[in-house]
């Protein structure tokens, strides 16, 4: 039977009702004057999400890797060289495909857990006194360990050393629930996907192109495929697609952004916030340690935590899921077996985030981990009632 439970997984998000709504709509026609009354808007709201005013927003059938591709793809040829870092699966993901599409990538090598590091990243820049290097490719969020590393400070490390190269940035679990500055962090190329921070099902890449990266863009000729940017611009400032769209998405997407705006993006990035620590508090409480590394690195969409040997962290997923019908994410790549990760991001409130740390704490007892029964409930309890607590005297 299909659970009702919400999912506790980084994505795909949980959908809310408003957007299943929107999705049964009936079919409706992308090559009409309504069609493109309905587009316009969306494209300039999904500019404000991702803190852009000079970009342009493109929608690309497809998932965040589709997105992925279209940077590569546009603004780089076979045989360019890239600068990227390896911390976490998706990182890796990334330099995998470059390298399938015959860029060079230069990779600087971190323990997953960590963020980029940016006084290697300085370091690669500064010896590329031929600015061979084309692009960077930065993960805002790692959703594998939990980390978010700091975009700003990855723009700061190539101004410095005046690098021409673009900076390509994969946001997809982290925009729309964190706080994105594509235009004040100088970033060239921003990736998301409709599966998490939009709360829609996969399907779409949302891409946001800089007015610099566009250009690069037209001067390149080599061939590009179905993932051209050219013909997508140009179709979308019409408000219009150079072919058929996934028309049902786009329309449950305006209804996404609105939601977002209803709340208002800084409260949605406070909820995200409050939501992630009340997360963190019940796997203190528990005793048991978070992937990331440093406090100044801890994601606020997604928690990855350890399970202490010789427990299975996979196991515990699947037995958390077999039981009592409830997902959270296994852990990836060669922490498979070690961490299991929460997803608080998306439509999620304090009470079904309970929900989901009482569920992770009765399977966790289940397989004999030695926590305190009811430890991660509490303190989870004990960190929202404060926070709002603190946040209604300051009403008051």
């Amino acid at each position: 039977m299909q659970s009702q439970n919400p999912i506790f997984i980084p994505g795909p998000t949980n959908i809310p009702e408003r957007i299943r709504l929107a999705m049964a709509r009936p079919a409706w026609d992308h090559r009409t004057e309504a069609f493109e009354a309905f587009f316009g808007p969306l494209r300039e709201d999904l500019k404000t999400v991702f803190g852009t005013e000079q970009g342009e927003v493109v929608l690309f059938t497809g998932s965040g890797t589709t997105g992925w591709d279209v940077a590569l793809s546009n603004l780089l040829a076979p045989g360019d060289r890239v600068l990227a870092t390896s911390h976490g699966m998706f990182s890796q993901r990334w330099i995998d495909l470059a390298r399938s599409l015959g860029l060079v990538v230069d990779v600087i090598e971190a323990e997953w857990g960590e963020g980029i590091p940016m006084d290697a990243m300085e370091s690669a820049l500064a010896e590329d006194t031929q600015g061979a290097i084309k692009a960077v490719l930065a993960v805002h969020n790692e959703t594998a360990t939990g980390v978010t590393s700091d975009i700003g400070r990855v723009r700061q490390a190539m101004d410095q050393q005046q690098h021409p190269a673009l900076l390509f940035v994969d946001g997809v679990s982290s925009i729309g629930s964190l706080p994105f500055h594509m235009d004040d962090w100088g970033v060239d190329v921003a990736v998301s996907g409709s599966q998490k921070g939009f709360m829609l099902p996969t399907g779409l890449a949302v891409v946001a192109i800089s007015e610099r990266a566009e250009q690069e863009a037209a001067a390149r000729t080599h061939p590009r495929g179905h993932l051209d940017l050219g013909p997508m611009l140009k179709a979308s400032r019409a408000n219009s697609y150079p072919w058929t769209p996934a028309i049902g998405l786009i329309g449950a997407l305006r209804e996404s952004v609105d939601m977002l705006m209803e709340e208002g993006l800084p409260a949605v990035y406070a909820r995200h916030t409050h939501l992630a620590g009340g997360v963190r508090a019940a796997a203190e409480a528990w005793g048991l340690p978070i992937c990331a590394k440093h406090p100044a690195l801890y994601s606020d969409t997604v928690t990855a935590i350890h399970v202490p040997a010789p427990h299975s962290a996979a196991e515990l997923v699947a037995h958390a899921n077999r039981r009592y019908g409830v997902s959270f994410g296994v852990g990836l790549g060669p922490l498979s077996d070690r961490v299991f990760r929460i997803g608080h991001l998306g439509q999620l409130t304090e009470t079904l985030l309970l929900s989901g740390l009482a569920t992770a704490e009765m399977a966790l007892l289940d397989l004999g981990v030695a926590i305190e029964p009811g430890s991660g409930v509490a303190a989870a309890q004990g960190h929202f009632r404060a926070v709002i607590a603190e946040s209604q005297e300051q009403i008051a």
